[in-house]
């Protein structure tokens, strides 16, 4: 089933994309490189190396979101606060909801309206007699995605924190207990011991993170629609198959695909390694 449902249809699409095969009728023959080179140069507007760069500013601001809050709650829980199994499900609860229902709320939430015609998070803010910090949200052509990147940064941290919170306390206590003795302040144990400790935790949730963002669709499409301002190459592969542009598209799922490979096969190898040399 692997090799007929996964590496299959891989191959398939592989093949399909260097076909000249850009309507709803059979190939007309083999097209070499020019589906893949069309897309960086002869592609109106310059449509696939914007989503590209959406999907870059998206990736960033996700990444980093994601992993400093779930850093962080993952601190304060390993400090054993009060409530910690209530705060646990708080933080993790965002994970229950689809990327589609989440993406529905959020759409309200980031209304890009003003003055009177604010809603969400912008009318919160004109009731609080804080309208200086109102803005565009997604609408802006500047850096909407990095505020698209607000609801997946809310639904995944939680799964991150997780993650570390795990890490923590799989630290043996005998590493505390030396540090302690040999009179490590609690910065120096959090800065020398406890921190490096969770560096492969922090590298998974790297692979994670920059995996999950690199094929986000449903969280876009619920927020914003198809939409220039917001387009990333996932959008642009659905729009393409509407048009019946089945080569194009299978270029663009091809690099896509390459993009993530490269994210992921160095750290599998790392993991191969590593789990061999033990």
């Amino acid at each position: 089933m692997l090799a007929v449902l996964v590496y299959g249809l891989i191959g398939w699409t592989v093949n399909l994309s260097f076909q000249n095969r850009h309507n709803a009728l059979p190939s007309k023959g083999f097209a070499g490189l020019s589906n893949y080179t069309d897309l960086f140069t002869q592609d109106i507007g310059g449509r696939f190396t914007h989503s590209l760069w959406n999907l870059a500013v998206f990736t960033v601001a996700f990444i980093g979101g994601t992993l400093l809050l779930g850093f962080l709650w993952a601190f304060l829980l390993e400090r054993r606060a009060r409530g910690e199994g209530f705060f646990r499900a708080v933080y993790l609860f965002p994970m229950a909801v689809s990327f589609a229902a989440s993406g529905v709320v959020w759409r309200w939430l980031m209304n890009p309206g003003k003055g009177s015609a604010a809603g969400g998070i912008n009318a919160i803010f004109g009731d609080l007699h804080l309208s200086f910090l109102q803005n565009d949200w997604w609408t802006n052509p500047d850096w909407g995605m990095a505020a698209m990147a607000l609801p997946a940064i809310w639904q995944l941290s939680g799964y991150i924190m997780a993650l570390f919170l795990a890490g923590f306390r799989g630290i043996p206590a005998e590493l505390k207990e030396a540090a302690t003795v040999d009179g490590a302040s609690t910065y120096q144990l959090y800065r020398h011991v406890l921190f490096p400790q969770l560096t492969p935790v922090a590298l998974s949730a790297l692979i994670i993170t920059g995996h999950v963002s690199m094929k986000m669709f449903d969280l876009i499409m619920s927020v914003s629609g198809a939409q220039w301002l917001t387009e990333v190459p996932s959008v642009y592969i659905w729009q393409t198959l509407l048009t019946s542009d089945y080569a194009k598209a299978a270029a663009i799922s091809v690099i896509l695909l390459l993009f993530v490979a490269v994210l992921i096969v160095p750290y599998l190898i790392h993991v191969y390694r590593v789990e061999k040399a033990r």
